[in-house]
Formats: C-alpha cells, structure tokens, sequence
C-alpha cells in the first residue's frame, strides 16, 4: 500500500495533489503530465507505480482513478516545446498545466522528484514519489495510458512509425525507422541526440 502522503495530512492540510509525468525519455511525442487529488481517506491497493503495471491494469486503473479523484488535470508538452524550452522545463509547464486544471481545494502538492514554484501552495518533491505516494502514482497511471494512447493514434497517420509498439523511445527499431524514413516534423525532437545525428548528417550531404 502506497501511503506516504498520510504523513503529510493535518488540520491544515486536507488535500493533497499528487503530480507526474510520462515521455521524458523518448525522441518522439509530447511529455504527458498528471495531477490527482484524492479524498484523504481514499485507499486503493491496485494503484502503483505505472512503471510497474502491466498495460491491462493501467488502462483498468484510469478510469477508476478519475471517478474517484476530487479532481484531476492531464497537460501535454509537444516536441517543439520540448525543442524549445529543455525537456525539465518542458516537464514542469506541463505539470503546472496539469495542477490548473484542478478545481478541487487543496493544500499540497507532492511530486516525483520535480520542484515547481508559483503555485500558490506549497510542494514537496518526493525522489521516487510514485513508488511511495498513492496520489503521485495514480498521477503516473494517467498520464502513461494518456501518452500510450497518444501514440498509438500517431501510428495511424505514420504507419511507417510504429509507435504502438516504441511509444517513441530510443529502441533499434525506432532508430531504423528514423534512419529509413527521417524523423517527423513537429513529432520528433529534433534536440535529442539519434535525431539531432540525423539532421546534421543529412547536412553534411550538401
């Protein structure tokens, strides 16, 4: 049972808002980001870390998290913002987007790992906070099904791509599509090292 957040609630603190992001790491797609806040009573021993979920559960997990949040926001960052802001920053726009959608009343803010300021209530970055908190992992749990989706969807207007399978990351191949059909304008970040290479070797060719 994830539980940390039970330590943090008071008579002044309520509700709490658990914050995390999916798609850090790939060369294609947006980061995706979620905010949760929980009924400070609510418990639920399915909802982990989506890293340690199987898809089946995950996309079980997502609507049950909705319905039982008090509120809940999911934010996108695109390829081109990642390009140009730096994926943190990237990441934390899209986590402030996400809080602001959450109309719900609350105190806190909990996060995995990743400081944000102006909020108007205080954060707690949590270093591997969806392993401990239930709200950042329930936040973990949208925003990964929210991206899988994403990409899935992109696959039907590149076929060439098969980001259903990659979800955009780094893998071989991914790498052969990119090397075949060149990366996606507005899909790829061009920042990101194998396609950067890329680009700068198609320039090398003139």
């Amino acid at each position: 049972m994830l539980e940390l957040e039970k330590e943090y609630y008071s008579k002044d603190v309520t509700a709490i808002v658990g914050v995390d992001e999916a798609g850090r790491g790939p060369l294609a797609g947006p980061v995706v980001a979620a905010a949760v806040v929980f009924p400070s009573d609510y418990q639920n021993e399915l909802i982990n870390d989506s890293k340690q979920l199987t898809e089946k559960k995950r996309e079980a997990l997502f609507d049950e998290i909705k319905s039982h949040a008090l509120g809940y926001g999911i934010a996108f960052a695109s390829a081109e913002e990642i390009d140009e802001l730096n994926i943190y920053k990237a990441t934390q726009k899209a986590m402030k987007e996400a809080i602001s959608q959450i109309k719900a009343p609350y105190q806190l803010i909990l996060t995995d790992a990743m400081p944000l300021k102006d909020l108007g209530a205080p954060v707690e970055p949590i270093i591997k906070g969806d392993a401990k908190a239930l709200c950042i992992a329930a936040a973990s749990i949208l925003a990964k099904v929210t991206r899988d989706r994403y990409m899935k969807d992109l696959e039907k207007e590149h076929p060439e791509f098969k980001f259903s399978v990659h979800k955009g990351y780094g893998t071989a191949l991914h790498l052969r599509e990119i090397e075949e059909n060149g990366p996606i304008e507005g899909v790829h970040r061009k920042t990101f090292s194998p396609v950067a290479k890329y680009y700068s070797k198609q320039l090398t060719l003139f």
